[in-house]
């Protein structure tokens, strides 16, 4: 079984470093429920990379 290489577990900072944006933003689409794949562990949001990689590739991320 292959291991995706992107598939640690990064906070909001390195988060919205990896996409190119402002953690502002990423709060945003959280509080917005804009389907961004992250989860909450103990008050702090968590992301991994390949959930990020693959909500990009859906399309589910591009503003309506």
């Amino acid at each position: 079984m292959e291991k995706k290489l992107n598939d640690k577990w990064i906070g909001i900072e390195e988060a919205a470093d990896y996409l190119g944006v402002k953690p502002v933003t990423i709060r945003g689409w959280i509080r917005n429920k804009k389907g961004v794949p992250a989860h909450k562990v103990g008050k702090q949001w968590k992301f991994k990379c390949s959930e990020l990689d693959d909500w990009i590739k859906s399309g589910e991320s591009a503003i309506d």
